[in-house]
């Protein structure tokens, strides 16, 4: 990907991240959202809905930074582990399912608490990554389906580590939606950026050929 492609990708995705941040929040605190509204407080939402947006931008932040990292994992696993490689990941997004669902339980429940609701927000994530890694294999090739989702379920979880050691239930969804969408988004459109940047590359160099 060439330097302006890649401008232009960091920025759509901080855009995104803000965005649905921004989104996000007004829904998890929409009570205090209607408060304002019903007081004609306008000073007050201007400045939560701008600090809203500069926490999703920092949300973007991580996941580009997560997004890089796994570019990087992936091709160390590759060569590390050549044809076993989706095997290892396979082993890897069970394993933080699982860890999603039984040490969250042992380490925020109280006693009597079913684990319903921490076994529902792992399938959730699990299922987003399942449809994201299926569109990614259309895309691509079927052999992207393990990667994508050992991405959409591993590596967004690792991102998500900041919020899920406090369990707080309002900033659980208001980091995990962002960073769910700004991965979706760099996983299915940087194949488009890079081919883009390739066009662009190959013209470059016929319209040098035909000046020189």
């Amino acid at each position: 990907m060439n330097s302006r492609n890649w401008v232009k990708f960091f920025l759509r995705t901080l855009l995104l991240g803000g965005i649905v941040t921004v989104i996000t929040g007004i829904f998890v605190s929409f009570e205090e959202y209607k408060g304002y509204i019903a007081n004609l407080e306008f000073l007050e939402i201007l400045v939560a809905v701008a600090w809203l947006f500069v926490l999703g931008l920092l949300f973007s932040v991580i996941s580009q930074m997560g997004f890089l990292a796994y570019l990087m994992i992936h091709r160390l696993g590759l060569e590390l582990f050549r044809s076993l490689w989706n095997g290892v990941q396979f082993v890897l997004i069970a394993f933080v399912f699982f860890d999603l669902i039984y040490f969250r339980y042992r380490a925020f429940a109280e006693p009597g608490d079913s684990v319903l609701p921490y076994f529902l927000i792992a399938l959730f994530i699990l299922l987003i990554g399942i449809v994201v890694a299926y569109v990614k294999s259309q895309q691509s090739n079927k052999k992207a389906f393990i990667p994508a989702l050992f991405f959409m379920m591993v590596i967004t979880t690792i991102e998500w580590v900041p919020v899920l050691q406090h369990n707080d239930p309002n900033w659980l969804h208001l980091m995990l939606y962002p960073l769910l969408i700004c991965n979706t988004y760099q996983l299915l459109t940087l194949q488009k950026y890079n081919l883009r940047s390739q066009q662009e590359r190959i013209a470059k160099q016929e319209t040098k050929a035909i000046t020189q």
